[in-house]
C-alpha cells in the first residue's frame, strides 16, 4: 500500500516531447487578466471530506460547460490547477473548472471501498457530485455539458465518476489510469509493480462492472478518452488495454479499433466508433513516457475531445499569471516563460522549500513545494541541493532533474516557470537510497538559500 501512495504522487511531467496542442493560441495585444482559483466551502454533502477549489474565467459563458479536474495521489487541487493546462483552457474557451482535493491516504482519490463502487455510497463519489450540483445552481453550469478528467488517481476517479453517474457526466479524459471496480479491497490499491487484478478480465466482465452500477439506466453511455505512457513503472501500461475493453464493451462496440494514426510523433491514437461514424472511446498510447501525464498540448485534446471548444471563446489569458493564476504556458508565449530563460534571483532569505518524502524499502517518492516569500516574482527557477546519504533521482515530473554525485539541480519545465511573489510551485521525484532516507538540510532557489520546512 505504501509503495502505491508514494508511486502515484508524481505525474504531469513534460517528459514525451515538446507537443504542441492541436488547438492554436492566439494571444491578444492586449490580454485580459487572468481569473482566480478560489475555495468553496459547504457546496453540499461531503462525506468524502474533499476540499473544493474553483475556477471562474473572466469570460465565463452564460451556461458554461463544467469540467471536474482530478489530481493524483500525494496532490491537491490547487497543485493540479497550477501544474495542468486545463485553466488556460477555462480562460480561452469560458468553462468552468473545479479542482477537487482528495483526504484520504496521502491525498489519494478513494477507489477502492466498496461505498466508492456504487452510486450515491458514503464517500468521495458523492461529494463529487455535490460540487458539480453546486456550479450548476450558483454559475448556471450546463447540465449537458458535463466532463471528468484526471490523472493517476484522479483518473480511476474519472473512470468510476463516468460509470456511477452516466446520465451526468458526458465524457471523460483518464490519463494513466484503471478500469472502473480494478480494486476490491483496499489491501488491493497496489497497482504499482502488480498487476492483478486489473488485468485478465473480459470485456464483457470490465462491461458488465459498469452497467452494474446503475441497473436500470439504458444509455446513452459517456464517451472516455484514455492515455498511458509505455514506460509508466507505477500504473501498468497493461492498464490501458483494460480501460479500452471495458469502455468498448459498454458502447457495445469491437475491440477492433475503426481507425488509428499518429496525431504527433510518440502518439499513437486508436479510434472506436458506433455505426454513424461517432467516436465513443479512443485510447492514446505515448511511446517512452513515464508516469508524468497529461504533458503540454494533451490537455487540449481531452477538451476537444470533449466538443467544448467551439463556441463563444473568450479572449486568451494574461502570460504573466498573478498569485493564483495557472501558469501554464501556450506554444505561443513569450519566449522569456520558457525554460531557457535567464531565471529572477529571489531576495536573500525570501524563499521557503517544503520537502515531504514516502519512503519504502530502497525507493522513495517526494514532493517538493517551493513558496516565493519575496516581493517580487520569480521568472525561470533552478532548485538545488545536496543529499546527506546515497539517493538517487530515478525520474521527475514538475521539472527536469540531474545529479551529480550527490549535487542535484531540478530546473522549471516549460508551463510553470513563474512564481509570482506570494506565490509557489511544486514538483516532485522517485529515487532509490539505501540506509536511511534523510532529509536534505539546505536548499536554494537560483542560487539564494531557503527556509526549510
Amino acid at each position: 500500500m505504501r509503495r502505491l501512495l508514494a508511486a502515484l504522487a508524481g505525474a504531469c511531467a513534460a517528459v514525451v516531447c515538446a507537443a504542441a496542442a492541436l488547438v492554436s493560441v492566439l494571444v491578444p495585444a492586449h490580454p485580459a487578466a487572468a481569473a482566480t482559483l478560489t475555495e468553496v466551502t459547504n457546496f453540499g454533502a461531503n462525506p468524502g471530506n474533499l476540499r473544493m477549489h474553483l475556477y471562474v474565467p473572466n469570460g465565463v459563458q452564460q451556461n458554461p460547460a463544467i469540467v471536474l479536474a482530478m489530481h493524483t495521489c500525494g496532490g491537491s487541487g490547487p497543485g493540479f490547477y497550477s501544474s495542468t493546462e486545463f485553466a488556460s483552457l477555462a480562460d480561452r474557451y469560458g468553462f468552468i473548472v473545479i479542482y477537487p482535493s482528495a483526504s484520504k491516504k496521502m491525498n489519494c482519490f478513494d477507489n477502492w471501498s466498496e461505498a466508492s463502487k456504487v452510486r450515491g455510497g458514503q464517500t468521495d463519489p458523492v461529494s463529487l457530485m455535490s460540487m458539480v450540483t453546486y456550479v450548476e445552481q450558483q454559475y448556471h453550469g450546463d447540465p449537458n455539458r458535463v466532463f471528468a478528467t484526471g490523472a493517476s488517481s484522479g483518473a480511476m476517479m474519472t473512470n468510476a465518476m463516468l460509470a456511477l453517474y452516466p446520465e451526468v457526466f458526458k465524457a471523460g479524459a483518464a490519463f494513466m489510469g484503471v478500469p472502473f471496480t480494478c480494486f476490491p479491497n483496499e489491501a488491493a490499491y497496489n497497482p504499482a509493480g502488480n498487476s492483478s487484478p486489473c488485468v485478465g478480465k473480459t470485456a464483457q466482465q470490465w462491461g458488465d462492472a459498469v452497467r452494474n452500477a446503475n441497473p436500470a439506466y439504458r444509455g446513452p453511455w459517456p464517451r472516455m478518452q484514455l492515455w498511458h505512457g509505455t514506460n509508466d513503472t507505477v500504473v501498468a501500461y497493461a492498464e490501458l488495454e483494460e480501460e479500452v475493453k471495458q469502455w468498448t464493451n459498454v458502447h457495445s462496440l469491437s475491440q477492433t479499433p475503426t481507425s488509428t494514426d499518429t496525431p504527433q510523433s510518440g502518439w499513437n491514437r486508436r479510434r472506436y466508433a458506433d455505426g454513424s461514424g461517432t467516436v465513443k472511446v479512443e485510447a492514446y498510447t505515448i511511446q517512452g513516457a513515464g508516469h508524468s501525464l497529461p504533458a503540454g498540448g494533451m490537455a487540449a485534446v481531452a477538451v476537444q475531445f470533449f466538443g467544448i471548444t467551439g463556441s463563444n471563446p473568450s479572449p486568451s489569458p494574461s502570460p504573466s499569471p498573478s498569485p493564483s493564476a495557472s501558469p501554464s504556458v501556450s506554444p505561443s508565449a513569450s519566449p522569456s516563460a520558457s525554460p531557457s530563460a535567464s531565471p529572477s534571483a529571489p531576495q536573500q532569505g525570501a524563499c521557503r522549500i517544503t520537502y515531504r518524502a514516502n519512503s519504502w524499502n530502497e525507493g522513495f517518492t517526494a514532493d517538493v513545494t517551493i513558496t516565493n516569500t519575496g516581493a517580487a516574482p520569480v521568472n525561470g527557477w533552478t532548485v538545488t541541493w545536496t543529499w546527506p546519504g546515497n539517493q538517487r533521482i530515478v525520474n521527475a515530473w514538475n521539472a527536469t532533474a540531474t545529479q551529480s554525485g550527490a549535487q542535484v539541480t531540478a530546473r522549471n519545465v516549460s508551463y510553470n516557470p513563474a512564481i509570482p511573489a506570494g506565490g509557489s510551485t511544486n514538483f516532485g521525484f522517485q529515487g532509490t537510497y539505501s540506509g536511511a532516507n534523510t532529509t536534505p538540510s539546505g536548499f536554494a532557489l537560483n542560487g539564494t538559500p531557503c527556509s526549510v520546512s
